[in-house]
């Protein structure tokens, strides 16, 4: 299985426009393409998570329920344009949604891991606004295949 963005390069920055206001972007969700998902796979989980270790897993985006049939996010799908089903839960700012890169000034690199898991359930039972331990519990015993790469954002 393979995910990645035509926008943000594996190991590459993250373009402002896909980051928060405050930190000078548009908070637009980027552009999200996939392929290779397994047989079998009843629905998909998307992620994006920020692991350095000032922001602890801050959580930018969570989305379950993707029916296996997609294969692309558009950019800007997030709250406007999502896959009929999928469903776009409360990131770590404490809304529904997308919420983009807004490092605090200083910090050096953040690393902003998308992550895509491929499941053999329909739906994915979790609480409205899981911490990024709770995703992994929660997919741990149905996942078929995951994929995922990693842009960096700094101020």
């Amino acid at each position: 299985m393979r995910l990645w963005s035509p926008e943000i390069p594996d190991g590459g920055k993250i373009p402002r426009k896909y980051v928060m206001p405050a930190a000078g972007g548009e908070n637009i969700s980027p552009p999200l393409r996939w392929e290779g998902i397994p047989a079998g796979t009843r629905s998909l989980v998307l992620i994006c998570v920020d692991t350095h270790p000032i922001a602890r897993n801050w959580m930018h985006w969570v989305v379950i329920n993707i029916p296996p049939s997609v294969q692309e996010l558009p950019e800007g799908a997030s709250g406007r344009a999502m896959p009929s089903g999928a469903q776009e839960l409360i990131n770590s700012y404490g809304f529904r949604g997308y919420g983009g890169p807004q490092p605090p000034p200083g910090t050096g690199a953040h690393p902003y891991h998308f992550i895509l898991y491929a499941l053999d359930v329909e739906k994915l039972s979790i609480s409205e606004r899981p911490a990024f331990k709770e995703v992994e519990r929660a997919v741990a015993g149905h996942l078929l295949d995951k994929a995922s790469f990693v842009g960096y954002y700094e101020r």
